[in-house]
């Protein structure tokens, strides 16, 4: 199993300590820089960072040249959306992601999630701090809570903000010299992982006659692994291999999946991890995979099935591996307020779901390489690192998360050792 390690304290003064280009891919979820009804809704550890560098001495190198109190990452932790918070939020994005172009192998890829609101500024900032920029993925939802006003009396009808319905991932890159060819051979870095991320799919019509909510497949052999017993039909397509990995990904809700056109395949089950509660628009699971039926492709052109299918942070998923576990949030009137994690397991607002962190990092990681989190939260990426065979480096500046996230990781490499003896047992039968 490969090492992990999480390193507590502001990220930069962290990164600062790691080689030049020793790490092979960044996969990360920085904080936002916006505020929902006047509350810190996504970045508590930003506002820590704020707190952090306020308190130090100006000379100190983790704070802006004003001073501590006047740092940039102060400024940001305002989540101010004015132009002037804004500059200040895109400086602080400039100044972890120069950290991260350092450590970055030539042609290392950085993929971060962002809002909406703000991409544009998170943008600029990776771009100014020498990357090229790449592509846009997009994760679609349809599980998004309108963060509205909505007017009254002659206005009623009108509101001031529109459903959430997706969060852009920044696709970058280190730029280096010479072929990609030559930088691969020499770095392992530079390209996309396109095969080992391509997306099967199966007969709608098989997997419509044995379904439950229990099912899963073995796509390798296009067997039922739990739920009721057959076997599937593998449909041949385009490419034996799957389809090309694409710029967007989806949650595979009937919402999602019904804006898409109503072609042949349009309405059937799509690639993912969980069923939806009625039924077929969660389909099943694939993460992790990465040999490909030959034959493994449905005809579904024009419809949601042929794009990477993964569903929000399931509560399993969020809590693994925690002494208590339990839901993260608790409705309240007009905020959710969030539990504490000695009673509630894992209360991190922003728990972006394994099997999501792990394509991506399978996407640009080569095999056995390092893969670097500067805001690692309740540590998703490290775990989606040891899931795909990864060395992990992981930075948080709160103690608490940092705690979560380590019992997450260290559940997960237990998790993947018993599958390796389970495996070798199967093996030593299989060749008795």
């Amino acid at each position: 199993m490969k090492e992990h390690r999480v390193l507590i304290g502001d990220c930069i003064e962290s990164m600062r300590t790691l080689p030049d280009n020793s790490i092979d891919s960044v996969v990360t979820d920085p904080p936002y820089g916006i505020r929902f009804m006047g509350k810190s809704w996504d970045g508590q550890d930003i506002e820590a960072r704020a707190v952090y560098r306020a308190s130090m001495p100006s000379h100190a190198s983790a704070c802006g040249p004003n001073g501590g109190h006047r740092s940039v990452a102060a400024e940001a932790g305002k989540y101010d959306l004015t132009p002037k918070g804004m500059r200040a939020f895109q400086a602080f994005t400039l100044e972890w992601a120069t950290e991260c172009l350092r450590v970055l192998k030539p042609g290392g890829h950085l993929l971060s999630f962002a809002a909406a609101r703000t991409y544009h500024h998170m943008a600029v900032g990776i771009e100014m701090a020498g990357f090229e920029i790449r592509d846009q993925i997009m994760w679609v939802f349809g599980s998004g809570f309108p963060k509205s006003h909505n007017l009254k009396g002659d206005r009623a009808g009108w509101g001031t903000a529109l459903k959430p319905a997706h969060e852009p991932i920044c696709v970058a890159r280190k730029p280096f010299s010479g072929t990609v060819a030559t930088n691969m051979a020499r770095w392992g870095t530079g390209g996309l992982n396109i095969d080992g991320c391509r997306v099967p799919a199966v007969d709608a019509e098989a997997l419509a006659k044995n379904w439950d909510r229990d099912t899963t497949v073995d796509m390798r052999g296009g067997k039922f692994i739990g739920g009721k017993s057959g076997s599937i039909a593998m449909t041949a397509g385009a490419s034996a291999l799957g389809r090309w990995p694409a710029n967007l990904i989806h949650d595979g809700s009937d919402e999602v999946v019904a804006l898409f056109p109503a072609q042949a395949g349009a309405s059937a089950p799509v690639m993912g991890t969980e069923p939806t509660a009625n039924g077929f628009s969660g389909a099943v699971s694939y993460s992790g995979m990465r040999e490909r039926v030959a034959g493994a492709f449905h005809a579904d052109s024009g419809s949601a099935a042929r794009f990477f299918y993964c569903a929000k942070t399931s509560p399993k998923d969020r809590h693994e591996g925690l002494a208590h576990p339990g839901p993260q949030f608790k409705m309240g009137t007009t905020l959710r307020t969030v539990e504490t994690a000695d009673t509630k397991g894992n209360n991190h607002p922003t728990v972006k779901p394994t099997d999501l962190i792990a394509y991506l990092c399978r996407l640009v990681t080569p095999a056995g390489g390092v893969v670097l989190d500067p805001f690692m939260g309740s540590g998703s990426t490290g775990k989606a690192a040891m899931r795909e065979g990864f060395e992990f480096v992981g930075c948080e500046i709160d103690e608490q998360y940092a705690a979560i996230a380590r019992a997450r990781i260290e559940y997960e490499v237990l998790q993947q050792q018993v599958q390796k003896v389970e495996s070798d047992q199967l093996d030593l039968f299989a060749t008795a």
